[in-house]
């Protein structure tokens, strides 16, 4: 990946093989005149169908399936990093990578904010058969992305010392934590680029790409923390920030191929940046934007609670988090091709099948949620021990996590729907009602850590969560998604 020559030999293959012929965007196979829409290749040749046309429950899976992959392989990336941190460089430098997360978060949410605006723009494209416009928005979305993580990057390094001070951590991890930040923002403009890659790919229906991309990079990832964190053949140890290289590097090329495949599949074109695109990405991808940010600033302020309570409270919010990204990024695979599918099939003018996709695609979702329910209530300490050896570490990562097992079932209702309202290009709503929920764990953590202490905290985070999912389940059915334009 990092090599310049090229992926490796068995993911070029596969990559091959699931690409159409080379005169043929992928975006612009030939169809039926009674399909509607435009049909997509997802697992080469074999697989070309519709979007828009095949039963929902197969085009649920066929989407669904690889972006899940591709998002679990993502959750790989950032366990190898606590592994390594925790069980090598200690409870403090994992404290951290935990807390640096929030404002990781902060700044991915912006970039997200370019792949939801370009995934319901792309997708409607799509829907309604117009593959090149759709290659225009894609070119210009990456210029858009690139551009922004530049500013992220120049920005967040000018405000590090501020960042860090918010958090009112311990002199050791505020120190760590400057290494691993500090680090990974100057890769931002490479990290954003990914995001407007992925999205490209997904809005097309094609789900199986990115997640043969992030399948070579998760190699890479595997090989490179331990060189670069403990030093290994030759290479000086660079600790806590070795773990922000190895994922700035291996998403860097991620970037770089994805990029490639889609100028040569005709799926991307470059000229001159029309700024109504521009608007129309950020229009419809600004309020997931600002709850991301909004869910980061809330979290930064729930830190400054649990910080009362030591360092191993705070590795144990970051492991708690950790453990429950698995079924988060499962959600987020699931959202991925319900916003495809929603966004193509409005394109197609058919909104009482999207929003059968929607519930269809939910009940998959909260049936995986149910394997991590009870994964979270009998093995919780197992769990934590994957990542640390420290007693206390573990015991209050177990306690949280059967605090929050419940609300697990939740999560899906929460992500996939929040996904498939991004489709649509309905943002707005959800951000109104996910944020306010979310605010509430302010007073509401400050209040209950007095009386209970962590016990209050992680029942404050478990019940505003559950919450979310119930208020997204309401938006779609009741919601006026059906009549967004992009």
């Amino acid at each position: 990946m990092t090599s310049g020559h090229g992926p490796p030999a068995f993911v070029a293959a596969e990559l091959e093989t699931a690409r159409p012929p080379e005169e043929i965007p992928a975006a612009a196979l030939p169809l039926d005149t009674y399909d509607g829409g435009v049909p997509v290749a997802v697992i080469g040749s074999r697989a070309i169908s519709s979007v828009v046309a095949d039963p929902l429950s197969r085009v649920i899976w066929r989407i669904g399936a690889p972006a899940v992959g591709s998002n679990l392989l993502m959750i790989v990336f950032a366990t190898a990093d606590a592994y390594w941190v925790g069980t090598r460089l200690g409870p403090a430098a994992l404290a951290a990578v935990a807390t640096s997360l929030f404002w990781i978060w902060l700044v991915v949410s912006i970039a997200e904010m370019v792949g939801i605006g370009l995934t319901a723009v792309a997708a409607r494209r799509h829907g309604e058969r117009r593959p090149e416009e759709a290659a225009r928005v894609v070119g210009e979305a990456m210029f858009y992305a690139v551009a922004l993580g530049s500013v992220v990057a120049v920005s967040g390094v000018a405000l590090l010392p501020r960042l860090l001070s918010a958090l009112h951590n311990p002199p050791d991890v505020q120190a760590l934590g400057a290494r691993y930040l500090g680090t990974y923002l100057m890769g931002m403009p490479l990290i954003f680029g990914f995001f407007a890659v992925d999205a490209a790919f997904r809005a097309s229906g094609d789900t199986r790409t990115p997640m043969l991309i992030l399948g070579s990079s998760v190699v890479m990832t595997l090989i490179l923390d331990p060189v670069l964190i403990l030093g290994r053949f030759g290479v000086p140890a660079l600790g806590i920030a070795g773990a922000a290289v190895a994922t700035i590097a291996t998403r860097g090329g991620a970037f770089l191929l994805g990029s490639a495949l889609l100028v040569r599949r005709r799926m991307a074109r470059f000229g001159p940046v029309r700024w109504a695109s521009i608007a129309a990405i950020t229009r419809v991808g600004l309020p997931t934007a600002v709850t991301g940010v909004a869910f980061s600033a809330i979290y930064v302020a729930v830190t400054r609670t649990v910080t009362q309570f030591g360092t191993p409270a705070l590795a144990a919010m970051g492991l708690g988090f950790r453990v429950e990204s698995w079924m988060y990024m499962v959600g987020v695979g699931f959202g991925a091709a319900a916003a495809a599918i929603v966004g193509q099939n409005l394109g197609a003018r058919q909104p009482e099948r999207a929003a059968r996709a929607g519930w269809i695609t939910v009940g998959y979702g909260t049936l995986v949620s149910l394997i991590a329910v009870v994964i979270e209530l009998t093995i919780p300490a197992r769990m934590a021990g994957v990542f640390t050896s420290d007693p206390a570490v573990i015991l209050e990562t177990a306690h949280y996590l059967r605090i929050a097992a419940l609300a697990q079932l939740f999560t899906a209702a929460e992500i996939v729907l929040e996904g498939a309202l991004g489709g649509a290009g309905d943002t707005l709503p959800p951000m109104i009602m996910s944020t306010s929920i979310s605010a509430l764990r302010i007073p509401l953590a400050a209040w209950a850590a007095s009386q209970w202490g962590t016990t209050g905290v992680w029942t404050v985070i478990s019940v505003t969560a559950a919450g979310r999912g119930i208020g997204m389940a309401a938006l779609w059915r009741f919601g006026k998604w059906r009549h967004r334009t992009v």
